[in-house]
């Protein structure tokens, strides 16, 4: 019995509740039509999403500064050169995922008859008043200050501003534990209400679902290559780490954010030691959730090789796509990890590098918005892989792990 009433108190549990109830609400209000009282319920759903989103922008910052500087303040001297190797590997992933898919699009699109179209969706009410909560600084600015506090720390041994931060994210950890978590299946619920109403998910998901299906069945063949490098590289078992990434890959569906993600995905990590080390978890989940974005790198070049086969007949040049494949992965390092951030970021890219105009900028933004959700669950769950390979990197050239009380908390999970 006790076994049963963990798993309806899980996280996982309450996120496919969560999606099931939103979807079937949608649904309902779609049907519902003019009827008033339709009308108001889409008033408050829509209010709480804006809001509910406004809330979680605002702890993204704090998130990443509380995990990222207290962490490298705790690998000291080494912290820069593992901050390289991080980098390195967030490249590596991206810029290769997008080469994958480009090699896929020039090898599966010739032989598929797409066709373009488009359905009308149902135009959601304005909400009932805006209750702004600015973020205290952007997620870039968040992350740079905490590389830059916490090597400037790391090199001067400041023990008063390290005990700062480790009590700074022991606070982070509560505020994630006590409003974070419980607020994430609501806002999926409410979201997915959303969706459905507006006929995403009936009426525009038919129109590029067969190009969408690839994608997504390259999103789980990169993860797999990704997952078992990480194995070859650390001699360890990837496996123990997948099954842990369930409730991260469902959330990070719901969101389409992998900021919003974060706090999960460090406690499904969290579950993951071994193989993972505590103090490579702290640094590389927030680290890798900004600039690993593997899945939408993936999800826009494939795209884009297919909007230019519909809208314009023929592909780009090989050599157009190479350079595209090589800057698209320089901009997803600083993409903002939220909902559209990377193909909204190299919207120069699409319409400087690969000459789209305005109607192919706008269909590729359509169809990216359409599964960016499981692109971002794709980013999210490859983190993992990442960290690992971080894991593999520490423990083969002696850098030895460091605990802190700070670290040792339990899962809220």
């Amino acid at each position: 019995m006790k076994k049963k009433n963990r798993i309806f108190a899980s996280l996982p549990f309450k996120l496919v509740v969560g999606v099931a109830v939103g979807v079937a609400a949608g649904f309902a209000l779609d049907a519902a039509g003019s009827v008033p009282f339709a009308a108001g319920i889409l008033h408050v759903l829509v209010t709480f999403r804006y809001i509910a989103a406004q809330f979680i922008n605002f702890c993204v910052p704090l998130i990443i500064i509380g995990f990222i500087a207290p962490s490298i303040t705790r690998m000291g001297i080494n912290a820069s050169r593992m901050l390289g190797v991080a980098l390195i590997l967030a490249y590596a992933s991206s810029v290769l995922a997008a080469f994958f898919a480009m090699a896929a699009g020039y090898w599966i699109l010739p032989s598929l008859n797409i066709v373009s179209a488009s359905g009308g969706l149902n135009v959601l009410p304005g909400i009932l008043f805006q209750l702004d909560i600015p973020a205290v600084m952007s997620v870039m600015s968040a992350l740079v200050l905490s590389i830059v506090v916490g090597l400037a720390a790391a090199w001067k041994k400041t023990e008063r501003i390290i005990a700062l931060l480790e009590e700074f994210q022991r606070l982070v950890l509560a505020v994630v534990e006590m409003f974070v978590i419980p607020l994430l299946p609501v806002y999926i619920c409410v979201s997915f209400a959303l969706l459905a109403y507006e006929g995403t998910l009936s009426r525009q998901l038919p129109v590029f679902v067969s190009i969408i299906l690839i994608v997504m069945a390259g999103h789980y063949i990169w993860l797999t290559l990704l997952y078992a490098a990480a194995g070859l590289y650390s001699g360890k078992n990837p496996l123990a780490i997948v099954r842990n990434y369930g409730p991260a890959y469902l959330t990070a569906v719901g969101t389409m954010s992998s900021a919003a993600t974060l706090s999960v995905a460090l406690e499904c990590a969290r579950k993951s030691e071994p193989p993972l080390r505590r103090d490579l978890t702290d640094f590389g989940i927030p680290l890798f959730a900004n600039i690993h974005l593997c899945g939408s790198v993936l999800t826009e070049t494939f795209f884009v090789m297919a909007v230019s086969q519909i809208l314009y007949g023929a592909f780009p040049p090989p050599g157009t796509m190479v350079l595209f494949c090589v800057l698209l992965a320089v901009f997803a390092i600083g993409a903002p990890g939220v909902p559209g951030g990377t193909v909204v970021a190299s919207l120069g890219l699409i319409t400087g590098v690969l000459g789209f105009d305005e109607a192919g900028t706008a269909l590729v933004l359509t169809i990216f918005a359409l599964q960016d959700s499981f692109g971002t669950a794709c980013n999210i769950t490859g983190d993992g892989a990442l960290t690992l390979m971080l894991t593999g990197y520490a423990e083969k050239h002696g850098i030895a792990a460091e605990r802190s009380a700070a670290g040792e908390t339990d899962s809220p999970l």
